[in-house]
């Protein structure tokens, strides 16, 4: 999943950058209203973060000028103003959700969690024929048997279930699962792929992830 953050305080930005990290996001960071904005309506976001008193361009003015092309993509503000009126604002613009500063990161991953769920109308449990996924605890069973995996191996099966039945290029994917910035050369993506492959496929099963040859891979229900 990749995330947007918005933010012109570098303690604040680099907190996010590494803490959603860990947590298994792809995460690209814009100090100004500007280059957020820029940045929010060329590529493609599974959750802005934007904090209201930027450089540039406000929060304000960002989040306004993504709703009018953009409607779907959940954004979550993060702002020092705390009145009724202020969030009032804030969501009128089109935000989602609204967290004041100062937060914890506990809280503000638990409200990310729940406007993914809500963005594509999910459970917690993400399921691909005996394979199931659970967001809340990050485990995979498959027939009833914990399969574990690493954080990078868990984010890349949840984006493939996330697209089950669609081809998911190798671009798509290393945009969304490892960051904006990775090294073209995709090669990785493979290597991870294989990782699963071993991990899911039982002896004697077809794959659950198939290779669509110099575009990508998908996975479907069989």
């Amino acid at each position: 999943m990749r995330i947007l953050i918005v933010e012109d305080e570098p303690g604040i930005a680099n907190f996010l950058r590494e803490g959603l990290s860990e947590e298994g996001f792809a995460v690209d960071v814009a100090s100004d209203g500007k280059t957020g904005l820029e940045l929010a309506v060329t590529n493609e976001y599974d959750l802005i973060l934007l904090d209201w008193m930027i450089p540039g361009l406000s929060g304000i003015e960002v989040c306004r000028n993504i709703r009018k092309i953009n409607f779907d993509v959940p954004i979550i503000f993060l702002t020092a103003k705390d009145t009724v009126q202020d969030t009032v604002f804030g969501l009128e613009a089109g935000a989602n959700d609204y967290i004041k500063k100062p937060f914890a990161f506990e809280e503000l991953l638990s409200r990310i969690r729940v406007q993914l769920r809500s963005k594509g109308n999910e459970q917690s449990l993400l399921k691909l024929g005996d394979v199931e996924l659970n967001l809340d605890t990050h485990q995979v069973y498959k027939n009833s048997v914990e399969i574990p995996l690493t954080q990078k191996e868990f984010s890349l099966l949840e984006f493939l279930i996330r697209n089950k039945g669609k081809v998911c290029t190798r671009t798509r994917i290393i945009e969304h699962v490892w960051d904006v910035h990775f090294d073209s050369d995709t090669s990785v993506i493979d290597v991870y792929i294989n990782f699963l492959r071993k991990k899911l496929d039982f002896p004697g099963e077809q794959s659950l992830i198939h290779t669509v040859r110099g575009v990508g891979y998908i996975v479907k229900e069989e």
